[in-house]
């Protein structure tokens, strides 16, 4: 049985220094692709479901259910996490349905109401075996229900209060990433002088990155090239992601990324082959595809390739 708790996965990354992927995944397709290449590259995951995942499935119980059983069958560390919950009673049903870790974001809620109620739900989670991830700070753009128009950086002498006070299993900080990308000249600048000193106020402690795909002009261009009209937005670079790792950063969340080649894929086979009309046509080069931009994040940004420690 791969099936471990979030907190497992995050333990043994913060001792080995390396950063698990974590990837949301909303269909069959999305979870095969990411397990896929988990097994493929011999490293430990983290699957997410997203809100807009929970609107989108027919039955949020059964997926989980079958997100669940093929871990299982994964012979690698597999963790399943709910990202960006709105409200604690959100994280509640989430953990209720199965997950070993849920994200509360109250990082838009005064620093008192978000300390008060993370320790509320942290409390009742650990009761439960399972953890909470928290978010301090900021991050710029979109992502499913979330949205904040500037970023504001995480206070590192705040994060150790807000950690403590709140007894959260991971901490979620704003140094420069965004949700979704922005509209930028040129890939977006980490500010590691704020995270060494958060690492340094926090050591040992397993620090989480949101927004964390690079958003490739080629890749978006590639997009286009097939009949797409996504917009040139940018984010941090792999380089950088990467090197986060040397500072705390134990989770990464990328998947615009993942979520582009796969478009890139259903677009290029509908367009190449228009007589075709069924979806497993265009659905296995796009799960492929997907399966394969999740193995390259392992292997050259997350460092968690063979990593295997079943």
């Amino acid at each position: 049985m791969a099936l471990k708790t979030v907190k497992q996965l995050l333990e043994h990354a913060a001792q080995e220094r390396y950063i698990v992927g974590a990837f949301n995944v909303c269909n069959l397709e999305s979870l095969g692709a990411v397990l896929d290449a988990a097994r493929q590259e011999n490293a430990p995951v983290i699957l997410q479901m997203s809100m807009g995942a929970r609107k989108y499935v027919p039955s949020v119980p059964a997926f989980v259910s079958l997100m669940k059983r093929m871990a299982e069958e994964t012979p690698v560390p597999v963790a399943l996490n709910h990202d960006h919950c709105p409200t604690p009673e959100a994280a509640m049903e989430a953990i209720s349905w199965g997950f070993s870790g849920a994200m509360f974001d109250g990082s838009h809620l005064p620093c008192e109401e978000n300390i008060r109620l993370t320790r509320a739900l942290a409390d009742w989670a650990h009761e439960r075996g399972a953890g909470i991830e928290a978010e301090l700070g900021r991050l710029p753009g979109f992502e499913d229900e979330v949205f904040a128009e500037h970023a504001a950086f995480t206070d590192p002498a705040m994060a150790a209060r807000f950690v403590e006070e709140t007894g959260c299993d991971s901490l979620a900080v704003s140094v420069g990433t965004s949700h979704g990308g922005v509209i930028a000249d040129g890939p977006l600048p980490l500010d590691f002088d704020v995270l060494a000193r958060i690492h340094a106020a926090l050591p040992g402690y397993p620090l989480v990155l949101h927004g964390a795909a690079s958003l490739p002009a080629e890749l978006i261009e590639d997009v286009n090239h097939v009949g797409g009209k996504v917009p040139f937005m940018r984010n941090c670079s792999e380089t950088d992601i990467a090197r986060t790792g040397q500072f705390g950063v134990c989770k990464a969340n990328m998947d615009v990324d993942n979520f582009l080649c796969f478009t890139r894929e259903v677009r290029r086979v509908l367009r190449d082959t228009p007589d075709k009309y069924d979806p497993r046509v265009y659905l296995r080069p796009a799960r492929e595809a997907f399966s394969a931009e999740v193995r390259h994040k392992m292997r050259n940004v997350c460092g968690c390739a063979g990593k295997n420690w079943l």
